[in-house]
């Protein structure tokens, strides 16, 4: 499968997202879809499209997004899907309506040579938070803006805010050793959950204006298919599958055991809502 050109120190991510890991994403992703919507509907409303607009969808993934905001702007508009994941792009342009004005690039959007000036809002749901120099990253994103253009996106907040994450997470901790730490800038989910770094990220790309909302949700993992989907979920995606990664059937087996004891305790009927909390950050080009 094609690889994308990317910034030489966003080769880890480029891997991983190419990978089996990029894979699994990809093959999630009609549960990805459900499970996010409620933070979809968020980001949209907050950046708020209009007819004709020209939007770039950042981290793009499976295109459930870039969808979204293609059938926003309409066939006068125009929304480019950037990702590095070919997996998940390669179910992003078998996704999208043939009849919508949505095309998608498989690249690194840190190095990617946009046309300048020419967009009129940058967009992400959880794509932006892996840029190894997200200064740079976005310094590079914003030249493609108009000088009327702004940004929005969606990013998690801190790991104590997220059960979502956390509670299949400990459970394994029960059974296998801790992965290594992350530093708080390290590229990874939770690397903008700081308000004083994202402020100092956009300031140093050139944005102005910006502000972060937050908002506490609760995600159910099991989609509404009860705690046996709940369960898998967990050891499918996230940090929970990736720390039991290499371990014996029998060190999941008891792993497996005690996420499904704590996501009983959240179960209500055959939904399993989790506490979830995001920022929505929005700033103008200039």
């Amino acid at each position: 499968m094609e690889s994308p050109i990317g910034h030489e120190q966003n080769a880890d991510q480029i891997a991983y997202w190419n990978g089996p890991g990029g894979q699994r994403w990809a093959d999630r992703q009609q549960a990805q879809d459900i499970l996010l919507k409620p933070i979809a509907d968020t980001l949209i409303d907050r950046a708020k499209p209009k007819a004709g607009e020209r939007i770039i969808d950042v981290g793009c993934g499976s295109g459930a997004t870039s969808i979204a905001f293609a059938q926003q702007v309409g066939s006068s508009g125009h929304v480019f899907g950037i990702d590095i994941s070919g997996p998940m792009l390669a179910r992003a342009r078998a996704s999208a309506p043939k009849e919508l004005p949505v095309v998608f690039a498989l690249a690194d959007a840190t190095v990617y040579p946009f046309d300048p000036a020419s967009f009129d809002l940058l967009a992400s749901r959880f794509g932006v938070m892996f840029f190894a120099e997200p200064s740079r990253s976005f310094a590079n994103m914003r030249k493609a803006l108009r000088p009327s253009g702004r940004l929005a996106f969606a990013c998690w907040r801190e790991p104590r805010e997220n059960p979502f994450f956390m509670a299949p997470l400990q459970a394994v901790y029960k059974h296998v050793p801790k992965m290594p730490q992350q530093g708080p800038e390290d590229p990874g989910p939770f690397s903008f959950a700081s308000e004083a770094r994202v402020h100092r990220i956009l300031g140093e790309a050139g944005f102005t204006g910006i502000a972060m909302e937050p908002h506490n949700l609760a995600l159910d993992v099991a989609i509404g298919r009860g705690l046996d989907a709940a369960v898998q979920s967990a050891l499918e995606i996230g940090p929970a599958s990736r720390a039991l990664e290499g371990h014996p059937a029998d060190v999941r087996a008891a792993a497996t055991n005690s996420i499904r004891e704590v996501l009983s305790t959240f179960a209500k009927g055959e939904t399993v809502p989790l506490p979830a909390s995001i920022w929505i950050v929005t700033a103008r080009a200039s």
